[in-house]
Protein backbone atom coordinates (compact mmCIF):
# COMPACT_ATOMS: atom_id res chain seq x y z
CA UNK A 1 0.00 0.00 0.00
CA UNK A 2 1.39 3.60 -0.93
CA UNK A 3 2.54 5.57 2.17
CA UNK A 4 -0.40 8.47 0.99
CA UNK A 5 -2.67 8.91 -0.95
CA UNK A 6 -2.10 12.54 -2.19
CA UNK A 7 1.62 13.69 -1.70
CA UNK A 8 1.40 17.66 -2.52
CA UNK A 9 4.63 19.37 -2.99
CA UNK A 10 4.26 22.76 -2.50
CA UNK A 11 2.02 25.08 0.63
CA UNK A 12 1.07 27.58 -1.44
CA UNK A 13 -2.21 28.56 -2.64
CA UNK A 14 -2.52 25.90 -4.92
CA UNK A 15 -1.37 23.51 -2.67
CA UNK A 16 -3.06 23.88 0.65
CA UNK A 17 -6.66 24.48 -1.45
CA UNK A 18 -5.95 20.82 -2.78
CA UNK A 19 -4.31 19.47 0.78
CA UNK A 20 -7.46 21.25 2.23
CA UNK A 21 -9.91 18.87 0.32
CA UNK A 22 -8.00 15.97 0.21
CA UNK A 23 -7.97 16.19 4.10
CA UNK A 24 -11.73 16.61 3.94
CA UNK A 25 -12.69 13.55 2.43
CA UNK A 26 -10.38 11.48 4.16
CA UNK A 27 -7.72 11.01 2.53
CA UNK A 28 -4.30 10.49 3.27
CA UNK A 29 -2.28 13.52 2.42
CA UNK A 30 1.20 14.84 2.82
CA UNK A 31 2.33 18.15 2.47
CA UNK A 32 5.80 18.87 1.28
CA UNK A 33 6.97 22.79 1.87
CA UNK A 34 10.97 23.58 2.08
CA UNK A 35 9.75 27.17 2.85
CA UNK A 36 7.21 28.97 4.90
CA UNK A 37 3.50 27.79 4.71
CA UNK A 38 1.62 30.24 2.32
CA UNK A 39 4.35 30.50 -0.42
CA UNK A 40 4.57 33.71 -1.85
CA UNK A 41 1.19 35.04 -1.76
CA UNK A 42 1.15 34.90 2.01
CA UNK A 43 4.53 35.90 2.60
CA UNK A 44 6.34 37.81 -0.40
CA UNK A 45 3.25 38.94 -2.72
CA UNK A 46 -0.49 39.92 -2.93
CA UNK A 47 -0.50 39.97 1.18
CA UNK A 48 2.29 42.45 1.88
CA UNK A 49 1.86 44.30 -1.38
CA UNK A 50 -1.51 45.34 -1.22
CA UNK A 51 -1.04 46.35 2.99
CA UNK A 52 1.86 48.80 1.61
CA UNK A 53 -0.92 49.58 -0.96
CA UNK A 54 -3.51 50.38 1.93
CA UNK A 55 -0.34 52.96 4.25
CA UNK A 56 0.26 54.30 0.46
CA UNK A 57 -3.27 55.05 -0.27
CA UNK A 58 -4.05 56.49 3.54
CA UNK A 59 -0.58 59.24 2.95
CA UNK A 60 -2.59 59.93 -0.82
CA UNK A 61 -5.99 60.43 0.72
CA UNK A 62 -4.46 62.96 3.34
CA UNK A 63 -2.44 64.97 0.47
CA UNK A 64 -5.88 64.99 -1.41
CA UNK A 65 -7.77 65.95 1.31
CA UNK A 66 -7.92 69.69 -0.23
CA UNK A 67 -10.46 69.07 -2.71
CA UNK A 68 -13.21 68.24 0.10
CA UNK A 69 -12.41 71.55 2.10
CA UNK A 70 -10.30 70.07 4.83
CA UNK A 71 -6.84 71.43 5.76
CA UNK A 72 -4.89 68.87 6.66
CA UNK A 73 -0.58 68.99 7.33
CA UNK A 74 1.49 66.90 5.05
CA UNK A 75 1.23 63.40 6.12
CA UNK A 76 4.63 62.39 7.82
CA UNK A 77 5.87 58.89 6.50
CA UNK A 78 6.83 56.34 9.55
CA UNK A 79 8.59 53.75 7.81
CA UNK A 80 8.55 51.14 10.75
CA UNK A 81 5.40 51.93 11.36
CA UNK A 82 4.60 51.56 7.56
CA UNK A 83 6.51 47.73 7.86
CA UNK A 84 4.91 46.60 11.19
CA UNK A 85 1.13 47.43 9.17
CA UNK A 86 2.63 45.55 6.79
CA UNK A 87 4.31 42.20 8.77
CA UNK A 88 1.01 42.68 10.93
CA UNK A 89 -0.91 41.61 8.08
CA UNK A 90 0.87 38.90 7.19
CA UNK A 91 0.84 37.38 11.04
CA UNK A 92 -3.16 37.59 11.32
CA UNK A 93 -3.70 35.67 8.07
CA UNK A 94 -0.70 33.07 8.69
CA UNK A 95 -2.53 30.83 10.82
CA UNK A 96 -5.19 30.16 8.54
CA UNK A 97 -1.82 28.52 6.23
CA UNK A 98 -0.09 26.64 8.92
CA UNK A 99 1.22 23.91 9.74
CA UNK A 100 -0.02 23.18 12.67
CA UNK A 101 -3.92 23.88 11.01
CA UNK A 102 -3.07 21.31 8.11
CA UNK A 103 -1.98 19.25 10.87
CA UNK A 104 -5.14 19.58 12.68
CA UNK A 105 -7.27 18.46 9.47
CA UNK A 106 -5.10 15.47 9.68
CA UNK A 107 -2.46 16.12 6.52
CA UNK A 108 1.51 15.58 7.53
CA UNK A 109 3.31 18.33 6.88
CA UNK A 110 6.84 17.77 5.88
CA UNK A 111 9.17 20.74 6.06
CA UNK A 112 11.55 19.99 4.09
CA UNK A 113 12.58 20.04 0.12
CA UNK A 114 10.99 17.78 -1.46
CA UNK A 115 12.39 15.73 -4.88
CA UNK A 116 10.92 12.66 -7.07
CA UNK A 117 12.90 9.55 -6.63
CA UNK A 118 10.79 7.33 -9.48
CA UNK A 119 7.28 7.61 -10.85
CA UNK A 120 5.37 7.03 -7.37
CA UNK A 121 8.04 8.04 -5.04
CA UNK A 122 9.57 11.28 -3.36
CA UNK A 123 12.18 12.08 -0.75
CA UNK A 124 11.82 14.84 1.63
CA UNK A 125 13.54 15.25 4.94
CA UNK A 126 15.50 11.81 4.62
CA UNK A 127 12.26 9.56 3.83
CA UNK A 128 11.15 7.94 0.99
CA UNK A 129 7.37 8.52 0.58
CA UNK A 130 5.44 6.53 -1.43
CA UNK A 131 2.21 7.89 -3.14
CA UNK A 132 -0.75 7.25 -4.95
CA UNK A 133 -1.27 10.96 -6.53
CA UNK A 134 0.93 13.12 -6.44
CA UNK A 135 0.10 16.85 -7.09
CA UNK A 136 3.25 19.38 -7.92
CA UNK A 137 2.22 23.33 -6.63
CA UNK A 138 6.16 24.06 -6.13
CA UNK A 139 5.15 27.40 -7.23
CA UNK A 140 7.74 30.03 -9.48
CA UNK A 141 10.34 32.65 -8.64
CA UNK A 142 11.00 35.91 -9.67
CA UNK A 143 12.85 35.86 -12.96
CA UNK A 144 16.19 37.78 -13.12
CA UNK A 145 16.79 39.11 -16.80
CA UNK A 146 20.09 38.93 -18.49
CA UNK A 147 21.56 42.50 -18.40
CA UNK A 148 25.39 43.16 -18.78
CA UNK A 149 26.51 43.91 -15.05
CA UNK A 150 23.65 42.81 -12.72
CA UNK A 151 25.54 40.74 -11.16
CA UNK A 152 27.77 42.74 -10.18
CA UNK A 153 25.02 45.54 -8.84
CA UNK A 154 22.60 45.17 -5.65
CA UNK A 155 19.54 44.34 -6.68
CA UNK A 156 15.74 43.82 -5.58
CA UNK A 157 12.85 41.26 -5.97
CA UNK A 158 9.27 40.54 -4.39
CA UNK A 159 11.25 38.42 -2.16
CA UNK A 160 13.26 41.01 -0.53
CA UNK A 161 11.67 44.58 -1.13
CA UNK A 162 9.65 44.08 1.99
CA UNK A 163 12.45 43.23 4.25
CA UNK A 164 13.88 46.88 3.53
CA UNK A 165 14.58 48.36 6.94
CA UNK A 166 14.17 52.18 5.61
CA UNK A 167 12.97 53.56 2.41
CA UNK A 168 14.66 53.90 -0.22
CA UNK A 169 15.46 57.11 -1.75
CA UNK A 170 15.20 56.48 -5.52
CA UNK A 171 13.77 52.94 -6.48
CA UNK A 172 14.27 51.63 -9.88
CA UNK A 173 11.88 49.46 -11.19
CA UNK A 174 12.81 47.30 -13.85
CA UNK A 175 9.46 45.93 -15.53
CA UNK A 176 5.90 47.92 -15.80
CA UNK A 177 3.75 45.21 -15.54
CA UNK A 178 1.20 44.51 -12.64
CA UNK A 179 3.95 44.16 -9.75
CA UNK A 180 6.01 46.83 -11.18
CA UNK A 181 3.43 50.04 -11.13
CA UNK A 182 1.52 48.60 -8.24
CA UNK A 183 5.32 49.06 -6.39
CA UNK A 184 6.03 52.17 -8.12
CA UNK A 185 2.72 54.25 -7.23
CA UNK A 186 2.82 52.43 -3.47
CA UNK A 187 6.56 53.98 -2.74
CA UNK A 188 5.58 57.30 -4.81
CA UNK A 189 2.98 57.80 -2.02
CA UNK A 190 5.08 57.03 0.61
CA UNK A 191 7.45 59.89 -0.45
CA UNK A 192 10.39 58.10 -2.50
CA UNK A 193 11.46 58.89 -5.98
CA UNK A 194 10.50 56.30 -8.89
CA UNK A 195 11.41 55.69 -11.78
CA UNK A 196 9.79 52.51 -14.32
CA UNK A 197 11.90 51.35 -16.94
CA UNK A 198 9.88 48.62 -18.88
CA UNK A 199 11.43 47.38 -22.70
CA UNK A 200 7.65 46.63 -24.30
CA UNK A 201 6.37 50.10 -25.89
CA UNK A 202 3.77 50.92 -23.13
CA UNK A 203 3.34 49.95 -19.56
CA UNK A 204 0.63 47.17 -18.60
CA UNK A 205 1.37 45.41 -22.02
CA UNK A 206 -1.50 43.18 -22.52
CA UNK A 207 -3.77 45.25 -20.83
CA UNK A 208 -6.86 47.36 -22.53
CA UNK A 209 -4.37 50.00 -24.18
CA UNK A 210 -7.33 52.84 -24.10
CA UNK A 211 -7.48 52.29 -20.44
CA UNK A 212 -3.60 52.29 -19.79
CA UNK A 213 -3.05 55.45 -21.13
CA UNK A 214 -5.27 57.33 -17.90
CA UNK A 215 -3.95 55.07 -15.42
CA UNK A 216 -0.22 55.95 -17.03
CA UNK A 217 -1.35 59.85 -16.71
CA UNK A 218 -2.56 58.82 -13.23
CA UNK A 219 1.38 57.18 -12.40
CA UNK A 220 2.76 60.61 -14.21
CA UNK A 221 0.91 63.15 -12.36
CA UNK A 222 2.06 61.32 -8.87
CA UNK A 223 5.55 62.02 -9.79
CA UNK A 224 6.68 58.47 -11.13
CA UNK A 225 9.11 58.76 -14.13
CA UNK A 226 8.19 56.48 -16.57
CA UNK A 227 11.03 55.49 -19.42
CA UNK A 228 8.43 52.74 -21.74
CA UNK A 229 9.81 51.27 -24.84
CA UNK A 230 13.59 51.16 -23.08
CA UNK A 231 16.05 48.59 -23.24
CA UNK A 232 18.40 48.00 -20.81
CA UNK A 233 22.11 48.02 -21.96
CA UNK A 234 24.02 47.42 -18.48
CA UNK A 235 23.87 47.59 -15.62
CA UNK A 236 26.44 49.22 -12.93
CA UNK A 237 27.05 49.70 -9.55
CA UNK A 238 27.16 53.47 -7.75
CA UNK A 239 29.67 54.46 -5.78
CA UNK A 240 28.21 56.09 -2.35
CA UNK A 241 29.09 59.79 -1.61
CA UNK A 242 29.99 58.99 1.49
CA UNK A 243 31.04 55.96 4.02
CA UNK A 244 27.57 55.79 5.12
CA UNK A 245 25.69 56.28 2.42
CA UNK A 246 24.95 52.29 0.94
CA UNK A 247 26.12 51.86 -2.39
CA UNK A 248 23.24 52.27 -5.48
CA UNK A 249 22.31 51.54 -8.98
CA UNK A 250 22.90 52.91 -12.38
CA UNK A 251 21.24 51.44 -16.08
CA UNK A 252 22.43 52.43 -19.19
CA UNK A 253 19.66 52.31 -21.42
CA UNK A 254 20.18 51.40 -25.27
CA UNK A 255 19.31 55.17 -26.24
CA UNK A 256 21.80 56.57 -24.10
CA UNK A 257 20.02 57.37 -21.35
CA UNK A 258 21.75 57.22 -17.26
CA UNK A 259 19.39 56.37 -14.60
CA UNK A 260 20.97 56.70 -11.41
CA UNK A 261 19.28 54.82 -8.01
CA UNK A 262 19.36 53.73 -4.76
CA UNK A 263 17.82 50.81 -5.68
CA UNK A 264 16.77 48.60 -8.11
CA UNK A 265 13.60 46.12 -8.04
CA UNK A 266 12.91 43.60 -10.53
CA UNK A 267 9.79 42.98 -11.53
CA UNK A 268 10.49 41.61 -14.97
CA UNK A 269 7.86 38.58 -14.50
CA UNK A 270 8.30 34.61 -12.86
CA UNK A 271 9.38 31.84 -13.84
CA UNK A 272 8.08 28.27 -12.71
CA UNK A 273 10.36 26.71 -9.86
CA UNK A 274 10.87 23.27 -11.46
CA UNK A 275 14.82 22.89 -9.83
CA UNK A 276 15.27 20.52 -7.38
CA UNK A 277 12.19 18.61 -8.01
CA UNK A 278 13.86 15.91 -10.69
CA UNK A 279 10.87 15.38 -12.78
CA UNK A 280 12.71 12.87 -14.84
CA UNK A 281 12.99 10.34 -12.32
CA UNK A 282 9.15 10.64 -12.49
CA UNK A 283 8.80 10.63 -15.79
CA UNK A 284 7.29 14.00 -15.94
CA UNK A 285 6.98 16.31 -18.99
CA UNK A 286 8.20 20.12 -18.35
CA UNK A 287 9.18 23.01 -20.74
CA UNK A 288 10.22 26.52 -19.06
CA UNK A 289 7.01 27.28 -18.91
CA UNK A 290 5.98 24.63 -16.25
CA UNK A 291 4.90 20.99 -15.47
CA UNK A 292 2.69 19.88 -19.17
CA UNK A 293 -0.36 18.76 -18.17
CA UNK A 294 -3.69 17.87 -20.15
CA UNK A 295 -6.87 20.55 -19.37
CA UNK A 296 -7.55 18.53 -16.57
CA UNK A 297 -4.12 19.20 -14.76
CA UNK A 298 -3.03 15.76 -14.90
CA UNK A 299 0.76 15.38 -16.34
CA UNK A 300 0.51 14.54 -19.95
CA UNK A 301 3.14 11.78 -19.15
CA UNK A 302 2.88 10.32 -15.31
CA UNK A 303 -1.00 9.49 -15.00
CA UNK A 304 -0.20 10.03 -11.37
CA UNK A 305 0.78 13.20 -11.37
CA UNK A 306 -1.16 16.38 -11.73
CA UNK A 307 0.08 20.21 -11.45
CA UNK A 308 -1.45 22.92 -10.03
CA UNK A 309 -0.82 27.01 -9.84
CA UNK A 310 1.99 28.84 -11.16
CA UNK A 311 4.16 25.72 -11.88
CA UNK A 312 1.58 24.06 -14.23
CA UNK A 313 1.26 24.69 -18.15
CA UNK A 314 -1.86 23.32 -19.51
CA UNK A 315 -2.30 22.08 -22.92
CA UNK A 316 -3.78 25.12 -25.09
CA UNK A 317 -4.05 27.62 -22.42
CA UNK A 318 -0.55 28.58 -20.93
CA UNK A 319 0.28 29.38 -17.15
CA UNK A 320 -1.66 31.93 -15.67
CA UNK A 321 0.45 32.90 -12.61
CA UNK A 322 -2.29 34.34 -10.64
CA UNK A 323 -3.68 33.15 -6.92
CA UNK A 324 -7.01 32.93 -7.90
CA UNK A 325 -5.95 31.02 -10.57
CA UNK A 326 -4.33 28.27 -8.35
CA UNK A 327 -7.71 28.21 -6.45
CA UNK A 328 -9.45 27.14 -9.93
CA UNK A 329 -6.68 24.86 -10.63
CA UNK A 330 -7.71 23.08 -7.18
CA UNK A 331 -10.94 22.60 -7.86
CA UNK A 332 -10.75 21.52 -11.55
CA UNK A 333 -8.06 19.11 -10.21
CA UNK A 334 -10.35 17.85 -7.98
CA UNK A 335 -13.09 17.05 -9.98
CA UNK A 336 -10.51 15.44 -12.76
CA UNK A 337 -8.41 13.70 -9.88
CA UNK A 338 -10.79 12.49 -6.96
CA UNK A 339 -14.22 12.05 -8.33
CA UNK A 340 -12.96 11.37 -12.12
CA UNK A 341 -15.39 13.49 -13.68
CA UNK A 342 -15.36 13.04 -17.68
CA UNK A 343 -14.60 15.66 -19.20
CA UNK A 344 -13.59 18.10 -16.61
CA UNK A 345 -11.40 20.69 -18.35
CA UNK A 346 -9.79 23.76 -17.38
CA UNK A 347 -11.44 27.61 -18.86
CA UNK A 348 -9.95 30.67 -18.42
CA UNK A 349 -12.33 32.49 -20.79
CA UNK A 350 -14.00 34.07 -17.60
CA UNK A 351 -10.65 34.45 -15.46
CA UNK A 352 -9.98 37.80 -14.05
CA UNK A 353 -6.81 39.55 -13.27
CA UNK A 354 -6.67 43.12 -11.49
CA UNK A 355 -3.91 45.45 -11.20
CA UNK A 356 -4.39 47.13 -7.96
CA UNK A 357 -3.10 50.85 -8.41
CA UNK A 358 -5.38 53.51 -7.75
CA UNK A 359 -7.57 53.51 -9.86
CA UNK A 360 -7.42 49.81 -10.03
CA UNK A 361 -7.19 48.38 -13.81
CA UNK A 362 -9.33 45.02 -13.85
CA UNK A 363 -9.57 42.71 -17.08
CA UNK A 364 -12.24 39.77 -17.52
CA UNK A 365 -12.33 38.13 -20.26
CA UNK A 366 -10.97 39.24 -24.17
CA UNK A 367 -9.78 42.65 -24.79
CA UNK A 368 -10.74 43.91 -27.94
CA UNK A 369 -8.11 43.49 -29.49
CA UNK A 370 -7.58 39.68 -28.32
CA UNK A 371 -11.50 39.23 -29.65
CA UNK A 372 -10.18 40.49 -32.66
CA UNK A 373 -7.26 38.42 -33.09
CA UNK A 374 -9.70 35.48 -31.92
CA UNK A 375 -11.64 35.54 -34.72
CA UNK A 376 -14.62 38.02 -33.96
CA UNK A 377 -14.80 40.21 -36.94
CA UNK A 378 -17.72 41.91 -35.72
CA UNK A 379 -17.86 43.23 -32.03
CA UNK A 380 -20.37 46.06 -30.42
CA UNK A 381 -17.88 47.80 -28.23
CA UNK A 382 -19.50 49.68 -25.31
CA UNK A 383 -17.97 52.55 -22.94
CA UNK A 384 -19.37 54.38 -20.22
CA UNK A 385 -16.91 56.89 -18.64
CA UNK A 386 -16.98 57.62 -15.05
CA UNK A 387 -17.36 61.18 -15.51
CA UNK A 388 -20.88 60.00 -16.03
CA UNK A 389 -21.65 58.30 -12.76
CA UNK A 390 -22.73 59.59 -10.19
CA UNK A 391 -20.89 58.25 -7.30
CA UNK A 392 -17.43 58.58 -9.13
CA UNK A 393 -18.42 62.79 -9.35
CA UNK A 394 -20.04 62.95 -5.78
CA UNK A 395 -16.26 61.31 -4.67
CA UNK A 396 -14.33 63.65 -7.08
CA UNK A 397 -12.95 60.79 -8.56
CA UNK A 398 -13.97 61.21 -12.07
CA UNK A 399 -11.27 59.82 -14.09
CA UNK A 400 -12.24 55.85 -15.83
CA UNK A 401 -13.96 53.90 -17.46
CA UNK A 402 -15.66 50.78 -18.34
CA UNK A 403 -15.31 48.88 -21.68
CA UNK A 404 -17.00 46.35 -23.10
CA UNK A 405 -16.48 44.12 -26.03
CA UNK A 406 -19.63 42.17 -27.18
CA UNK A 407 -20.80 39.95 -30.05
CA UNK A 408 -23.44 41.59 -32.39
CA UNK A 409 -26.05 39.15 -30.79
CA UNK A 410 -25.47 40.94 -27.06
CA UNK A 411 -22.74 38.00 -25.84
CA UNK A 412 -20.66 39.71 -23.10
CA UNK A 413 -16.51 38.28 -24.91
CA UNK A 414 -14.52 40.75 -22.65
CA UNK A 415 -15.04 43.62 -19.65
CA UNK A 416 -12.28 46.30 -19.01
CA UNK A 417 -12.13 48.34 -15.90
CA UNK A 418 -10.49 51.35 -14.82
CA UNK A 419 -12.37 52.61 -11.58
CA UNK A 420 -11.12 52.81 -8.00
CA UNK A 421 -12.23 49.23 -6.76
CA UNK A 422 -12.41 47.47 -10.08
CA UNK A 423 -11.15 44.40 -8.63
CA UNK A 424 -14.30 44.12 -6.73
CA UNK A 425 -16.83 44.66 -9.63
CA UNK A 426 -14.68 41.92 -11.13
CA UNK A 427 -16.85 39.11 -10.49
CA UNK A 428 -20.26 39.93 -12.31
CA UNK A 429 -18.55 40.29 -15.45
CA UNK A 430 -16.69 36.59 -14.73
CA UNK A 431 -20.14 35.58 -13.87
CA UNK A 432 -21.84 37.12 -17.33
CA UNK A 433 -19.05 35.35 -19.37
CA UNK A 434 -18.61 32.08 -17.71
CA UNK A 435 -22.59 31.34 -17.88
CA UNK A 436 -22.60 33.18 -21.33
CA UNK A 437 -25.43 35.34 -20.64
CA UNK A 438 -26.03 38.58 -22.17
CA UNK A 439 -25.57 41.62 -21.70
CA UNK A 440 -29.17 41.87 -21.27
CA UNK A 441 -28.55 39.94 -17.32
CA UNK A 442 -26.18 43.21 -16.76
CA UNK A 443 -29.12 45.97 -17.90
CA UNK A 444 -31.66 44.61 -16.14
CA UNK A 445 -30.07 44.10 -12.92
CA UNK A 446 -31.04 46.77 -10.32
CA UNK A 447 -28.31 47.92 -8.59
CA UNK A 448 -27.81 50.37 -5.66
CA UNK A 449 -27.43 53.71 -6.17
CA UNK A 450 -24.86 55.29 -5.77
CA UNK A 451 -22.53 52.93 -7.16
CA UNK A 452 -19.67 52.25 -9.71
CA UNK A 453 -21.00 49.66 -10.59
CA UNK A 454 -23.84 51.56 -12.65
CA UNK A 455 -21.10 52.45 -15.20
CA UNK A 456 -21.06 48.93 -16.21
CA UNK A 457 -25.24 48.67 -16.13
CA UNK A 458 -25.54 51.66 -18.67
CA UNK A 459 -22.62 50.36 -20.61
CA UNK A 460 -25.02 47.49 -21.08
CA UNK A 461 -28.07 49.19 -21.43
CA UNK A 462 -26.22 51.24 -24.72
CA UNK A 463 -26.20 47.99 -26.55
CA UNK A 464 -30.16 47.83 -26.04
CA UNK A 465 -30.78 52.19 -26.95
CA UNK A 466 -30.85 52.12 -30.57
CA UNK A 467 -33.34 49.56 -30.77
CA UNK A 468 -35.31 50.97 -27.67
CA UNK A 469 -35.57 54.05 -29.45
CA UNK A 470 -35.73 52.99 -33.05
CA UNK A 471 -38.54 53.90 -35.40
CA UNK A 472 -40.37 51.07 -35.03
CA UNK A 473 -40.35 51.16 -31.56
CA UNK A 474 -41.41 54.57 -31.85
CA UNK A 475 -44.54 53.90 -33.85
CA UNK A 476 -45.60 50.85 -32.15
CA UNK A 477 -45.74 53.75 -28.83
CA UNK A 478 -47.73 55.48 -30.80
CA UNK A 479 -50.33 52.85 -31.55
CA UNK A 480 -50.48 51.70 -28.28
CA UNK A 481 -50.99 55.12 -26.68
CA UNK A 482 -54.35 55.06 -28.57
CA UNK A 483 -55.69 52.38 -26.85
CA UNK A 484 -58.19 52.66 -24.43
Amino acid sequence: MPDFDVAVIGAGAAGLSVAAICSGLGLSVAVIERGRMGGECLNTGCVPSKALLAAARAAAEARQAGRFGLRLPPPEIDWAGVRAHVQGAIARIAPNDSAARYRGMGAEVIEAAGHFAAPDVIEAGGRRLSFRRAVIAAGSHPVIPDIPGLDGVPWLTNETLFDLAEPPGHLIILGGGAVGIEMAQAHARLGCLVTVVEAAPRIAPGEEEELVHPLRAALLAEGVALHEGARVARAEQLEPDSPQASAGVVLHLADGTRIAGTHLLLATGRAPRLAGLDLPAANVAATPQGVRTRRDLRSVSNRRVWAVGDIADPEGLGPRRLTHAASQHAAVLVRSMLFRLPGTRLDYAALPRVTYTDPELAQIGLTEAEARAAGHRELRILRWPLAENDRAIAEGRPEGLVKLVATPRGRLLGASLLAPGAGEMAGTYGLLIGRRLSLSALASLTLPYPTLAEAGKRAAGAFYAPKLLSPFTKRLIGLLKRLP
